[in-house]
């Protein structure tokens, strides 16, 4: 297991490349809007980990009372999302859920192993302990392109919608990804969700979350 001072080291370095990855990926106006921002379509099914983690912790999903619909990036806040990203990432050893509690979906925050919705979880709670407003980060399910389920942590900001993958070192906007994009939280209430209109390619049907 590697040790605090490794780790710290790991996250300094993630940071630092993509700190330097970003100002080619996202300058400012090189991006058109559907090119920025996932297109949000009607209310769809809750994913099951979802809904049995709400029924656990039903005060992580009530409704956003105050929404705020995209984040300013500012140099401070772009920091805040490379940190939590990669030390997240460095932190935590992914497992899947079958290996851990012998069941196909059960979403929960990490202790030091977790599935790739237990990242997200705990991103989440990274950032809105660090201010983000929750309205803005969701919880999103896609598609690989080897067919797989999976989950990452879509941020919306108003430079677009910002992604952060336990398995990808950087932040990248959704449309850089190698994702077909299915649906996320709904951004009025923490425990509904809703599909998105991923244009790119025929969105597939996930019927579970991978790695």
């Amino acid at each position: 297991m590697p040790t605090v001072k490794t780790i710290a080291k790991m996250v300094l370095a993630a940071v630092a490349f993509a700190g330097i990855a970003f100002g080619a990926a996202l300058p400012a106006g090189a991006a058109t809007p559907e090119e920025a921002f996932l297109i949000e379509l009607g209310l769809t099914s809750t994913p099951i980990g979802h809904a049995q983690f709400c029924t656990e912790r039903p005060a992580e999903c009530l409704p956003n009372l105050a929404v705020v619909m995209t984040e300013e990036l500012t140099g401070a806040r772009w920091q805040e999302l490379l940190e939590v990203n990669a030390r997240i990432n460095a932190t935590v050893t992914p497992v899947t859920d079958i290996a851990l509690y012998q069941t196909e979906e059960y979403w929960t925050y990490p202790r030091g192993y977790g599935d790739c919705e237990d990242f997200v979880l705990a991103k989440r709670r990274a950032l809105i302990e660090l201010g983000w407003p929750a309205s803005t980060l969701l919880m999103t399910v896609v598609r690989e392109p080897n067919g797989e389920g999976h989950a990452v942590l879509t941020v919306r900001t108003d430079r677009g919608d910002l992604v952060l993958d336990n398995q990808e070192a950087l932040v990248k906007l959704w449309s850089e990804t190698p994702y077909l994009y299915i649906k996320r939280q709904s951004q009025t209430h923490a425990s509904r969700w809703v599909d998105l209109d991923d244009t790119r390619l025929a969105v597939p049907q996930v019927s579970s979350v991978g790695r």
